[in-house]
């Protein structure tokens, strides 16, 4: 039994800060941008950011299983961390800033503990590519979503007045 990865990074038209709050507030943002193959999304508790629990379906290749899972922010604003209670699933939302902090690169991994025998030798050769699709296409959504978002999401202070995209 090895460790499994899967791993898809992209752009996202929008300050990383912006960014990673639509990722973390998974009450009013996230849903919007899941691809199909997360189904039944829903909080158990707490919405925003580190402690929230959430519950879903995900179906690619073939198969389908129940996550719950429990968000932690080990450094707030930039990494993100997703623990399965029902696996050894966990995956990771890391957004880093690009072109002078406008936009935002954000990377999806995931690593969990492979099935032994010759289905471990299937999981480890069609999971992982099954995955960083599915990734690549939520990374796809997120931009689509915050390009269809007003800017900003928090409050303007004299140092960070409202941005327009256009």
């Amino acid at each position: 039994m090895g460790v499994n990865t899967a791993s898809s990074e992209g752009p996202v038209a929008a300050p990383p800060d912006v960014v990673y709050r639509y990722l973390s507030d998974m009450g009013n943002h996230h849903p919007h941008f899941l691809p199909p193959a997360f189904s039944d999304f829903h909080v158990v508790s707490g919405g925003i950011g580190e402690g929230t629990v959430v519950a879903f379906q995900f179906s690619g290749g073939g198969r389908s299983r129940e996550f719950r899972q429990t968000l932690t922010e080990p450094e707030p604003g930039r990494p993100m961390v997703e623990t399965d209670a029902n696996s050894s699933s966990v995956t990771t939302f890391v957004v880093d800033p690009i072109d002078g902090g406008e936009s935002s690169k954000v990377t999806i991994s995931t690593q969990w503990n492979g099935a032994r025998g010759i289905g471990g030798f299937f999981e480890r050769m069609l999971a992982p590519r099954v995955m960083r699709g599915i990734y690549l296409d939520q990374i796809r959504r997120l931009d689509e979503y915050a390009r269809s978002q007003p800017w900003p999401i928090r409050a303007p202070t004299a140092s960070a007045p409202y941005r327009s995209r256009e």
